[in-house]
């Protein structure tokens, strides 16, 4: 998967000029993870931000999982959120979207932190793993009910060509229980962001804890890992278990937080919302641990998500937004598209109405649609 990011030595003075003309609702509504998380505090320093700045009040709503991160999006109480990887599955109607009340969603990117951090499989040093594929035969975490962190997994295990049937899954109820369950030596790997504390609180223990590297140079190990996490990039991380500036490590990322607005939101709600994250970077970057990774120069303009109109448009206004951005844009709403059709269709066929029934047609009609149209279908 290709990650194009932007040069960051065409900002410079243009930004200043740009926050002239910015106009933001004199109140805003935003949902985010829950109260602590780094994705809620993020959003409360923008939110300042704006305050300062414009005169506007950001609300800012915690939620426990992305089902109730969107609901308040999708019946207008709240124009963005800024969420996690499930943005990517609720586009893709798969997981908790499969169901008959979801089903794919039109979501549009605004912007996007990517900070000196990574994602991916870490394992207990007394296993004597040093390479992803020395985890044949190990255990590996899954959490019951989270299908982003064991897609996750599953995604880091097809980079050394393993599947779920090569190593010994191990389910626990949360992602907690999980890092308590490599504390007790009951699970050798699993999934967590590198600046995780439960990460750390395992370095620092008898056990040890470190993230085997996912080299970009190994194509197709990267080829595989993006056939089932095809929003995971290649990153070079600087913080965290077992990495730092002077020793950093190539291993898989992917945004977070992940403001996004559905396609309906106004453009010029959109495209002031973003305008002034963008110009007004300076205020908010130091807010918060993460808030650093929404620099205009760390945008990726050609991922999974098509970006909202009104965010191109302060995109192109900053001369960072290229042609190329906007085939790929094109490529991705065209995806969307597919997908709204697939599910009208298919709740045109009368579907049944017992939920694993439901998924499993969806699933098949889902599957068919977008091979049809010669796209991949990622889940099965």
């Amino acid at each position: 998967m290709k990650r194009k990011w932007i040069a960051a030595a065409v900002l410079g003075a243009a930004l200043p000029a740009l926050a002239q003309d910015i106009k933001l609702p004199q109140t805003l509504t935003m949902t985010a993870y829950d109260t602590g998380t780094s994705g809620f505090n993020i959003t409360v320093a923008i939110g300042k931000a704006f305050k300062d700045k414009h005169n506007t009040d950001l609300r800012v709503l915690p939620a426990g999982n992305d089902v109730a991160r969107l609901a308040p999006l999708r019946g207008g109480r709240a124009q963005a959120s800024a969420m996690g990887i499930g943005v990517y599955f609720a586009q893709e109607g798969v997981f908790e979207f499969g169901v008959k009340d979801w089903g794919p969603q039109a979501l549009r990117l605004m912007i996007a932190s990517s900070d000196c951090n990574a994602i991916s499989l870490g394992v207990a040093k007394d296993t004597g793993v040093r390479e992803l594929k020395d985890l044949k035969g190990k255990r590996v975490g899954t959490v019951v009910g989270s299908p982003a962190l064991n897609q996750n997994a599953y995604a880091i295990l097809a980079f050394a060509g393993l599947s779920k049937a090569d190593v010994k899954i191990v389910e626990f109820s949360s992602f907690g229980a999980m890092f308590k369950g490599i504390l007790n030596n009951e699970v050798d790997a699993a999934i967590a962001s590198t600046i995780s504390g439960q990460a750390k609180e395992v370095e620092a223990s008898p056990r040890g804890f470190f993230y085997p590297p996912t080299p970009v140079s190994d194509r197709d190990g990267w080829a595989r890992l993006s056939k089932i996490g095809p929003y995971f990039a290649p990153h070079k991380a600087t913080c965290g278990v077992g990495v730092s500036p002077q020793n950093p490590a190539e291993l898989p990322n992917y945004p977070y937080p992940i403001f996004t607005a559905y396609a309906s939101q106004p453009a010029d709600v959109v495209h002031g919302i973003t305008k002034s994250m963008v110009v007004n970077y300076a205020a908010y970057k130091d807010g918060a641990p993460g808030a650093a990774g929404l620099e205009l120069a760390k945008q990726n303009f050609t991922w999974v998500l098509p970006y909202h109109e009104g965010a191109v448009k302060a995109y192109r206004e900053a001369g960072v937004w290229k042609a190329e951005h906007d085939a790929h844009n094109q490529k991705a709403l065209k995806r969307q598209e597919i997908l709204a059709g697939a599910w009208s269709a298919f709740l045109k066929t009368n579907p049944p109405e017992d939920a694993a029934a439901f998924r499993k047609g969806w699933m098949a009609a889902r599957g068919d649609a977008l091979k049809k149209a010669g796209l991949d279908t990622i889940f099965e």
